[in-house]
């Protein structure tokens, strides 16, 4: 497969979200004297959901700040954030920006009042600020009226599954024990068939107890444009399962299997943006993911009370592992911009611990996922729990381009000779 550079806006990671983010360069990949401005702004348009998923870190983690906040996010926050994001977007010259309309279940504010609140973002941003807006659903809620709401105000959807068949699903079940895959199956085809153009694509977090193969054949079938795969949230406190074996990575062995059965289909069915970020690591181009790289972290949350924090990851470590003591009522996002913990997850290979630093992967993987370093009592100043895992995978994928850089193969872009991790003797 030839390797061409993936379209920038592709799905985030981010707080669980598929949602488009601007195009970094190759100077905003690197650390700079002075902080990178917010560039996706994930904003809690409701607190709660409608499903109760037996594994979710938000509502069944150790954070339970959510128990306090207001259900869904009150006029006057909406008004007042659309102001802060605009001022944001004024002082920084931004000339686009992402705007993720996120929960708990945003659908359950109803899509006129997600339409109205992206109406206000878009109305007092600078003139020629674009606003790429992402509504982040179970699909549950879904239907043709509210798929045309979206759609008519330039919002984009993206869709939360465990995978494409029941079977994957089934720990996703509303608050009385029942199924939630009837519902989300119709939402995701009605979208597919309906409404492709709003489609913004599908967010999975990775299973080793499901085979890779079948979960991806079967997400396939609901015609994604994107794939976002994510690692499931642990640290070296409380481990993920499944990394019971010392010498294992049955997360690295999962990706690579998807990635050999993407990489080898001859054309691009649909973009898996862990992968397309990878092998642009590997080219020494730049890109942005929270998963990989040592881009500087541009996105920050606004919860349904106006508290502006970090992303919703960090509540996996502990309670108030988010807080800023920030809100937009009294706060611009400037100010956000000099949290300690902000600065951290700027400042590179900096905030990496000396494994890391000495890692001949660092530029790839840069220390992995940030919620992913955390052990109690001593920081994130730490590998990544699935630092194993992220080897295997990385190697594997630089293994594979260099197959596909042999002489009389085609690969499309501006790389580097060699990718940067099989110069330092990255690959096996």
């Amino acid at each position: 497969m030839a390797y061409t550079r993936a379209v920038q806006h592709g799905g985030s990671g981010v707080s669980g979200s598929t949602a488009p983010r601007p195009p970094r360069t190759a100077a905003g990949a690197a650390r700079s004297a002075h902080p990178v401005p917010f560039r996706q702004f994930i904003v809690k348009v409701h607190g709660r959901c409608n499903l109760a998923c037996r594994y979710c870190y938000l509502y069944e983690g150790p954070d339970h700040s959510w128990r306090t906040r207001p259900t869904a996010a009150p006029p006057a926050v909406l008004d007042r954030t659309a102001t802060r994001i605009a001022e944001h977007a004024r002082v920084h010259g931004l000339m686009a920006l992402s705007l993720v309309l996120h929960g708990g279940e945003p659908l359950l504010t109803g899509a006129d009042t997600l339409a109205r609140f992206t109406g206000l973002v878009r109305d007092r941003v600078p003139s020629g600020c674009t606003v790429h807006a992402t509504v982040q659903t179970n699909a549950t809620l879904l239907t043709e009226a509210r798929l045309a709401t979206l759609a008519r105000h330039g919002i984009t959807v993206g869709i939360s599954l465990d995978g494409g068949l029941p079977a994957h699903n089934a720990r996703r079940v509303d608050h009385a024990g029942r199924p939630s895959w009837p519902a989300a199956v119709r939402g995701a085809r009605l979208l597919a068939d309906r409404f492709p153009a709003a489609y913004a694509g599908i967010l999975t977090v990775v299973d080793p107890a499901l085979d890779p193969l079948q979960t991806y054949g079967s997400l396939l079938a609901l015609r994604p444009p994107a794939l976002d795969l994510l690692l499931p949230h642990g640290n070296w406190s409380a481990p993920p399962p499944h990394l019971d074996a010392p010498d294992g990575t049955p997360y690295g062995d999962w990706l690579c299997a998807v990635f050999d059965r993407w990489w080898g289909a001859g054309r691009r069915v649909t973009r898996v943006r862990l992968f397309e970020e990878c092998v642009a690591l590997l080219l020494g181009l730049p890109a942005a993911t929270e998963s990989l790289g040592l881009a500087p972290f541009d996105a920050v949350v606004v919860e349904t009370d106006g508290s502006i924090e970090q992303v919703d990851s960090l509540k996996s470590c502990y309670e108030g592992a988010a807080e800023t003591g920030l809100d937009v009522f009294r706060h611009g996002f400037d100010e956000a911009l000099s949290h300690p913990g902000v600065a951290a997850r700027q400042a590179g290979a900096a905030a990496l611990s000396a494994t890391c630093r000495a890692c001949p992967l660092l530029h790839v993987c840069g220390g992995g996922h940030y919620a992913h370093r955390y052990r109690a009592g001593h920081g994130f100043v730490h590998p990544s729990v699935y630092c194993a895992d992220l080897q295997r995978f990385i190697r594997h994928v630089a293994g594979r381009l260099v197959e596909g850089t042999a002489p009389g193969a085609r690969v499309t872009g501006t790389p580097h000779t060699e990718p940067p991790a099989v110069r330092e003797g990255g690959t096996q």
